[in-house]
């Protein structure tokens, strides 16, 4: 697929996605929705990617549904459709993206380089680890057009912050600072804006050179464990151990340690 709405670039193991509809503070269209979700299929089979940064171009990360846009009171608002009408109408088009972000096993960290409200605070919320710009600003500003988040938001926010701030946060539609969201354990930190991405592809590069294979499986069993038992929890590691255990890259490790030098860890 040729991207026009989006930019991607894979360097030194790591893809980045760019969001790039600046003039519109990067919120959806169907174009953006279609590029993002293809960009992270393919950074998921592209075995020279091993970990993907997502960000946005000029002031804002994501502003979500695009409420200006001509036709958007039909296209986000459904008005004069039906509920059957209506029934589909989010899982083919926003929610392609975290459907795949779902299937992705690498890391995945949002650089918050602006604005990220409504919709844009769940495709941030869907990130893995969020580094976040002195200029980003947060809000679940559903409730101030009347609607609910409609984009994971509700499932993923109170696993990050905490059922009693997550309602807060989707009750009041209140704005937050970076600041104030690396207080409640939102954002990993907060950098200085012009840092914002030396940062993030730092972070992202040295996360490539871990063992793939172990970090991929590890990343599943946290995020099935939200979801499962204990005693779940464990029989799920044994199996993945098991898988990494017959790795090159186990091998490598210890052999790396007593050779006091760092790993080449191939992700075999």
């Amino acid at each position: 697929m040729d991207y026009e709405a989006i930019l991607y670039d894979v360097q030194d193991r790591v893809a980045t996605i760019t969001l790039n509809r600046p003039e519109r503070m990067n919120a959806f269209s169907d174009e953006l929705l279609n590029e993002w979700a293809d960009a992270i299929w393919r950074a998921a089979k592209d075995e020279g990617v091993r970990a993907v940064i997502v960000t946005g171009a000029g002031r804002a990360f994501c502003a979500g549904a695009d409420l200006r846009a001509s036709g958007a009171e039909d296209r986000v608002l459904m008005a004069d459709r039906n509920a059957g009408e209506r029934r589909n109408s989010l899982r083919y088009s926003v929610h392609q993206v975290p459907r795949a972000v779902q299937y992705l096993d690498k890391p995945y960290i949002a650089a918050v380089n602006g604005a990220a409200v409504g919709a844009g605070m769940d495709m941030a919320s869907q990130a893995d680890i969020r580094i976040a710009s002195d200029q980003a600003r947060f809000a679940m500003s559903y409730v101030n057009v009347g609607l609910i988040p409609g984009d994971g938001g509700a499932w993923m926010l109170p696993r990050l912050v905490g059922v009693q701030k997550a309602l807060e946060l989707i009750w009041s539609g209140e704005m937050l600072t970076a600041a104030q969201a690396l207080e409640i354990g939102y954002v990993m930190k907060v950098v200085p804006h012009d840092d914002l991405m030396t940062e993030a592809r730092a972070f992202a590069m040295r996360l490539a050179e871990g063992p793939p294979v172990a970090m991929q499986l590890a990343k599943r069993l946290v995020y099935r464990g939200l979801d499962q038992s204990f005693v779940e929890g464990l029989e799920a590691a044994q199996a993945a151990m098991t898988i990494v255990q017959s790795t090159e890259d186990s091998r490598e490790g210890p052999k790396a340690f007593r050779e006091k030098r760092k790993p080449d860890f191939q992700g075999r």
